[in-house]
C-alpha cells in the first residue's frame, strides 16, 4: 500500500535487462554511443520532429533547469504556476543554472489560464533597465495537483506566449501519463500545440533515472551541450542513460506503464469516492489524487502500514471525523489487490 510517489516504485525488468546488455564490452562515452544514436532517432520519430535536438540527463530537475537555462537570459523571468516543480521542489535550480533569472508565478492554481498568463506577462518587462525582462513560459504536464491540460489549453497558453515573442517549455516529468490520459500523440501535445522544448520524463514511469530534453528548433542545442558539461551533468558512461531510454521506448513500454499507473489511480479514486467522509479534490486526470479523508481513516491506514503523504501535522490529535488532506500517487507496479486492501482498511 505504497502511494507516496511514483518515484518510489521499482524499475521495470526490461530497463534492468537493457542495462545488463549495455554493460557488455566497450562503448564511446559522453553520448557518442551507438545506443544513443538509436534513441535520438526513435524520439525524433515519435515526436514527428526529424530536426529536433535530443539529449539525456539523469534527473528531472536537471532536465528542467538546463532546458530553461538554454532559453533564458540571466536578466529575464520565467513564467510558471505557483505550484510548479521548478518553483516548489527544485531548490532554486532554474535560478542557479540560468545565472540568476527569476520566476514569476502565474495565477493561483496548478493550471495557468491565458488571461492569468497575460496579466503576469504584462506585469513584467515594463520597468526598463530596472526590472526583469520577459522570458519563457514553463507548463507542467501532468500538473503538481494531478491535472492534465487539454491540447486546446496548451495551444492557448503558447499562443499567449507568442504574442509577446516568448518561448515555451513543457515540464513532462509525467509526460506519458498525460499523453495516455489525452489519447493524443507526442507531437500533438508538444510542438503542434506550440511547445518549443520539453523535458520528457522516464524516471517516474519505470526507469532508474533518465530524462530526455528535446528542442524542436535545434538552435539552443550547442548552448545546452555547454551548460550540461559545465554543470557536471554530461555522463562519461552515457550508454547507461541511453540503454534505459532505449528499453523505455521499445514496444511502447512507456505507454503501457503509464496506462497501468493511470488505471490504478482511477480504480483507487473510484473506491475512495464510495467511502463516507471522503472528498476528492477536483478530477484526478492521470496517476495522482489529492483528497480529504477523516482523521480516523488516516489513523487506520497508517497503523496498517499504508504509506502516502498526509498533508497535515495533526494526525494524532483532534476530532476523528475531521477531514485531513492527503496526496496519493500510483506507479506502474501497484497491483489491484494492494489498492483494494487500502480501500478495505479505509472502510474500516
Amino acid at each position: 500500500m505504497f502511494f507516496a510517489s511514483d518515484n518510489s516504485g521499482p524499475a521495470h525488468p526490461a530497463i534492468l535487462d537493457a542495462l545488463t546488455r549495455a554493460n557488455e564490452g566497450f562503448a564511446m562515452g559522453y553520448g557518442d554511443d551507438a545506443i544513443m544514436d538509436e534513441v535520438r532517432e526513435r524520439i525524433r520519430t515519435l515526436f514527428e520532429a526529424p530536426e529536433a535536438a535530443v539529449y539525456l540527463v539523469a534527473t528531472g530537475t536537471t532536465a528542467n533547469a538546463l532546458a530553461l537555462a538554454s532559453l533564458t537570459a540571466p536578466w529575464q523571468t520565467i513564467f510558471c504556476s505557483p505550484v510548479a516543480h521548478i518553483h516548489e521542489d527544485e531548490c532554486n535550480a532554474p535560478e542557479f543554472y540560468t545565472g540568476g533569472a527569476k520566476l514569476t508565478l502565474v495565477g493561483d492554481s496548478d493550471r495557468m489560464t491565458p488571461d492569468a498568463l497575460r496579466t503576469a506577462i504584462e506585469g513584467e518587462g515594463n520597468r526598463g533597465v530596472h526590472g526583469p525582462q520577459r522570458g519563457p513560459v514553463s507548463i507542467t504536464q501532468v500538473t503538481e495537483r494531478g491535472h492534465v491540460y487539454s491540447l486546446d489549453d496548451i495551444a492557448d497558453l503558447t499562443a499567449t506566449a507568442r504574442d509577446y515573442g516568448l518561448k515555451t517549455h513543457l515540464d513532462g516529468a509525467r509526460f506519458a501519463n498525460a499523453l495516455v490520459a489525452l489519447g493524443c500523440t507526442p507531437a500533438e501535445m508538444t510542438w503542434k500545440s506550440g511547445i518549443d522544448s520539453v523535458s520528457f520524463g522516464g524516471t517516474k514511469n519505470g526507469c532508474i533515472g533518465v530524462e530526455a530534453v528535446i528542442f524542436f528548433d535545434p538552435a539552443p542545442a550547442w548552448e545546452f551541450e555547454l551548460r550540461r558539461k559545465r554543470g557536471g551533468h554530461l555522463f562519461s558512461k552515457h550508454r547507461y542513460l541511453s540503454a534505459q531510454m532505449q528499453a523505455y521506448l521499445a514496444d511502447d513500454l512507456w505507454l503501457d506503464l503509464a496506462r497501468r499507473a493511470n488505471a490504478g489511480c482511477a480504480h483507487l479514486a473510484s473506491g475512495l469516492r464510495a467511502l463516507p467522509g471522503v472528498r476528492i479534490d477536483g478530477t484526478p486526470d492521470a496517476n495522482m489524487i489529492y483528497t480529504h479523508m477523516p482523521r480516523a481513516m488516516h489513523q487506520r491506514l497508517v497503523a496498517a502500514g499504508a504509506v502516502y503523504h498526509i498533508l497535515s501535522d495533526t494526525l494524532d490529535r483532534g476530532d476523528p471525523d475531521e477531514p485531513l488532506p492527503a496526496r496519493l500517487v500510483c506507479d506502474w507496479s501497484m497491483p489491484d489487490h494492494e489498492i483494494d486492501r487500502f480501500l478495505d482498511v479505509a472502510r474500516g
